[in-house]
């Protein structure tokens, strides 16, 4: 103690002052700031990492809104908290947070926890990277260049090149300005002015994100044309060549087709290799979005899904799906390897890319991104692909479809539950009907009775934070279940354990 108050008069003595701020030595305590993330580390490993499998725990422990403000203390103050109370507040966030990696959580087209990716995160987190050149990123620039050139051996393609994007959304829309680009070079440079109407395709089952994109970039909602699909959600190719035609009679100028490799809700492939051959016809930029099925390409059982994705210009794929590489891992993988992606979002910044560096400057991939800063996503799919090779994640992609056909078959032996499709990937869809509706005649009364009842289910599993499952309405059909098999942590029995539930929540109804 003494030497401290030593060392302390000392600095004062020896204070520079710049504005009335001394600059002598740091401001932060680092030995406190190293206990505090022990601490928090340790809450991390025993509140989340060591119950993540385990299904005695709540899913999550539902609070409402205004409930849970007063909970968490969401104020910010002139002066800092206690660490004591800032690890009660992690405590608390983790508490009321949902455990996406409980083998119960099928809420969503991800979850469960990978551990090796998990250790890339925390990896990542603490070295706080910025991939965008070699010099300040060169691990991570590597191993994205290594992760993109594996998954487009997966594709098929003997070249390519990509970029990891925050999320499948974002994929989409840089394929749809990649092809745009490719379309009219001169856009770049002379933006929207003078150029055609621009039209693009893809299904009545596409992700929401192509409008989003059509919007962002100015090409519009109403010049998307969206091609009727058959009763199992996939696009119908005769109709795909009907909308090409109507549209160069128009005199449009159709540019871009987008399939869709794993529908969000039926979780449908469209057939890729006849849509291919009309996009060849008439000379328009395929890109598939694969976000959610492309995994399936790790499967040699399941690959077959995606026959024909070979034939893409650009494919979206996100392996923080199917295959648990942690949010967010998406990549867009583009089959030209001549620099389109680099022309399309080049700004050729001086003080980010020199030509003059003492390496090579190829490795400088940062001018294919529309983002600067951008995180190692790669990262946790190149570990977590170390770890487990290709037949540990091919047997991740079989073992969960084996379970969704498990659940297929239950459903079909339980009465009161009805599917909607046979399902050929992860996503089983499925009313329950209960026993109070059973003898009740096929009639809009009828419907409007069971659209009731997956949102009164979903509350009451809620509350009792037994399980999350998703319903939604669909294309003229009313509220249906939707559940989703990924995580490696599922078992049999929680996929019965899924349909007695639903059964003993809604006994009542």
């Amino acid at each position: 103690v003494g030497n401290s108050k030593q060392e302390m008069l000392q600095k004062k003595k020896n204070a520079v002052l710049v504005d009335g701020v001394i600059l002598n030595g740091p401001i932060m305590d680092s030995k406190a700031g190293e206990k505090f993330v022990e601490e928090a580390c340790k809450i991390i490993m025993e509140e989340v990492i060591q119950k993540a499998d385990d299904v005695t725990e709540k899913v999550c422990e539902w609070r409402a809104p205004e409930t849970l403000k007063q909970i968490l203390d969401l104020e910010m103050r002139d002066t800092g908290e206690s660490h004591q109370k800032l690890l009660q507040l992690c405590r608390d966030v983790i508490q009321y947070s949902v455990k996406t990696s409980h083998p119960r959580f099928f809420n969503q087209l991800y979850a469960g926890i990978d551990y090796y990716s998990l250790a890339a995160r925390f990896i990542t987190e603490a070295l706080n990277p910025s991939v965008y050149t070699y010099e300040v990123s060169p691990v991570f620039l590597l191993v994205e260049e290594a992760v993109i050139k594996k998954m487009i051996e997966f594709i098929g393609w003997e070249e390519g090149d990509g970029i990891f994007n925050p999320g499948g959304s974002v994929s989409n829309m840089y394929a749809m300005n990649l092809a745009r680009y490719r379309f009219c070079p001169e856009i770049k440079e002379k933006g929207l002015s003078g150029l055609p109407r621009l039209v693009l395709f893809t299904s009545e089952e596409c992700h929401y994100s192509m409008k989003k994109a059509a919007s962002f970039l100015g090409i519009g909602t109403e010049n998307v044309y969206f091609i009727k699909t058959d009763e199992r959600g996939k696009m119908i190719p005769e109709e795909l060549e009907k909308q090409v035609q109507r549209a160069r009679k128009e005199g449009s100028a159709p540019f871009l087709v987008c399939a869709t490799a794993g529908t969000t809700v039926l979780g449908a492939f469209d057939p890729l290799d006849k849509i291919a051959d009309i996009c060849e016809k008439h000379g328009l930029w395929l890109h598939v979005d694969a976000s959610w099925g492309g995994s399936a390409l790790i499967s040699r059982k399941h690959c077959r899904l995606l026959h024909g994705i070979h034939r893409a210009d650009s494919v979206a794929w996100n392996p923080h799906k199917m295959l648990l590489a942690g949010i967010q891992c998406c990549a867009l993988l583009v089959k030209d390897n001549s620099g389109l992606l680099k022309n399309c979002y080049s700004a050729k910044a001086a003080y980010l890319f020199q030509q003059d560096k003492f390496y090579d400057v190829s490795y400088d991939t940062g001018d294919k991104s529309i983002q600067c800063s951008r995180r190692p996503d790669a990262f946790k799919f190149w570990l977590m692909w170390k770890a487990l090779g290709t037949t540990g994640l091919e047997e991740r992609v079989d073992r969960a479809l084996a379970l969704a056909r498990y659940l297929v078959e239950e459903i079909k032996k339980r009465e009161g539950f009805q599917l909607l499709l046979e399902p050929e990937y992860a996503n089983v869809c499925f009313w329950y009907i209960p026993p109070s509706l059973r003898k009740m005649e096929d009639g809009p009364e009828f419907w409007q009775k069971l659209h009731q009842v997956a949102p009164i289910i979903k509350e009451r599993m809620m509350k009792k934070g037994s399980m999350m499952l998703g319903y939604q309405p669909h294309r003229g059909k009313v509220n249906f279940f939707r559940q989703v098999v990924i995580s490696p942590q599922v078992s049999r029995e929680d996929m019965d354990f899924l349909l007695d539930e639903i059964e003993l929540l809604a006994k009542d109804l």
